[in-house]
C-alpha cells in the first residue's frame, strides 16, 4: 500500500511541475525573409547630444557649466528640445538646462557668454541626427518588424549610442567603393533616396536597429533560421550589395562560433576573390549583411578586424531576433 502511494504522490508531483513551470520557448519565427538590401539610415535623438565644446573670449560656458560630451539635452527654460533649432531660444544670459547623464536626468545653470559681435553662445556643439548607410538583414513577415546592422548607431566623434526618438530606413545605390586596408576600415559610397522610405525606426541597440517595415515585401524569399549548434566551421555565405542596388552573395569561411556578450560571435574570413579584389574584405556599409550557411540564417555581419580586413566578426542571428519578440 505505501509503495502504492509514494507512487501515486510522484505522478501528482510529476504533473503539478509540469503544468506549473513555464517552458521556455522562442517567440519570434522560425522563418524570416532574407536581407542584403543596402539601407539608408536616419535617426534623430531624444533632445540633442553634446558632442564638443568651443571657448567664447577664452571662456567654455557649456564646460564651465558641468556639462560632458555624451549628455543630452532635454530641455531648456522647461522647454523640450528634439532638434538644434529648438536650441536657440532667447537671447538670454542663463539657461536652466535638464539634461541627461548615463540614466540620470539633472538640471543645472548654464551661463552664456557674448562673443565680439554682441550674440550670446553656449559654448556647446550639439548633434540631433545622424544619416548613414547599413544592410538589412531580416524582415519578419509576421509582425512586418525589420533588423539591420547587428551592432547599435552611434555618434562617430564621441562613441555615445543615439537614444531614438524616431527614425527611418529608405532607399540607397552604391555608387563605389573604398577598400579596407590594414588599421582603415573601407566603406560604401552611396547616394539615398530620402523620398523612398522602408520603414521607421523604434529601436538602436547594441544588437542592431529594429522596426517596421512599411513597404511592399516579397514573400517568396523566406529563408529558415539556424541555432546556435547547427552552425558549422567552414563554408557560408554573405549577402550584400557592392554595386547599385543588386544583392549578390560572396563565400566566407567560419572560423569560430560562441555567444559571446559583445555580439562578436562569428568569426569568419573572406575567400571570394572578386570581394577580396573590390573590396579587400569586411568595409564600412556591410554591417548587418546576413550570414547563411546550408540554405539557413545564422547571423549578421557586424565588425571588421581592424588589423586583417579579410577578417569580420558577426552577431548571432538569436540574439537579433530575441529583440522583436
Amino acid at each position: 500500500m505505501t509503495f502504492k502511494i509514494k507512487n501515486k504522490l510522484l505522478i501528482y508531483l510529476f504533473l503539478f511541475f509540469t503544468i506549473i513551470m513555464p517552458i521556455t520557448v522562442k517567440a519570434y519565427s522560425k522563418k524570416v525573409i532574407l536581407g542584403g538590401q543596402n539601407v539608408g539610415i536616419e535617426i534623430k535623438s531624444k533632445g540633442v547630444l553634446v558632442v564638443g565644446f568651443y571657448d567664447v573670449d577664452g571662456i567654455s560656458p557649456g564646460k564651465d557649466a558641468g556639462l560632458k560630451i555624451g549628455d543630452v539635452i532635454l530641455s531648456i527654460n522647461d522647454k523640450e528640445i528634439s532638434s538644434i533649432n529648438d536650441f536657440t531660444l532667447d537671447t538670454l544670459e542663463s539657461y536652466k538646462v535638464t539634461y541627461k547623464r548615463n540614466d540620470a536626468i539633472s538640471t543645472l545653470d548654464l551661463n552664456l557668454v557674448k562673443d565680439s559681435d554682441g550674440v550670446y553662445k553656449t559654448g556647446l556643439f550639439v548633434k540631433d541626427s545622424i544619416v548613414g548607410i547599413g544592410t538589412l538583414t531580416f524582415i519578419d513577415g509576421n509582425t512586418n518588424m525589420f533588423g539591420a546592422l547587428g551592432h547599435s548607431i552611434t555618434e562617430s566623434t564621441t562613441g555615445y549610442k543615439f537614444d531614438v526618438e524616431d527614425g527611418s530606413i529608405f532607399k540607397s545605390y552604391i555608387t563605389g567603393l573604398n577598400k579596407s586596408t590594414r588599421n582603415n576600415p573601407g566603406e560604401k559610397i552611396a547616394n539615398y533616396d530620402y523620398n523612398l522610405k522602408y520603414g521607421s525606426i523604434t529601436k538602436n541597440l547594441n544588437s542592431g536597429i529594429y522596426g517596421y517595415y512599411n513597404a511592399d515585401i516579397d514573400t517568396s524569399n523566406l529563408i529558415e533560421i539556424a541555432e546556435i549548434d547547427e552552425i558549422k566551421l567552414g563554408d557560408a555565405y554573405i549577402y550584400t550589395v557592392i554595386d547599385g542596388d543588386t544583392v549578390e552573395k560572396f563565400k566566407i569561411n567560419i572560423i569560430n562560433v560562441s555567444n559571446s556578450s559583445n555580439g562578436k560571435d562569428i568569426l569568419f574570413e573572406v575567400v571570394d576573390e572578386r570581394l577580396l579584389s573590390l573590396t579587400n574584405g569586411i568595409i564600412q556599409g556591410m554591417s548587418g549583411s546576413p550570414i547563411v550557411q546550408n540554405n539557413k540564417l545564422v547571423g549578421a555581419v557586424n565588425y571588421v578586424v581592424i588589423d586583417n580586413p579579410h577578417k569580420g566578426y558577426g552577431i548571432l542571428i538569436g540574439n537579433m531576433l530575441k529583440e522583436i519578440e
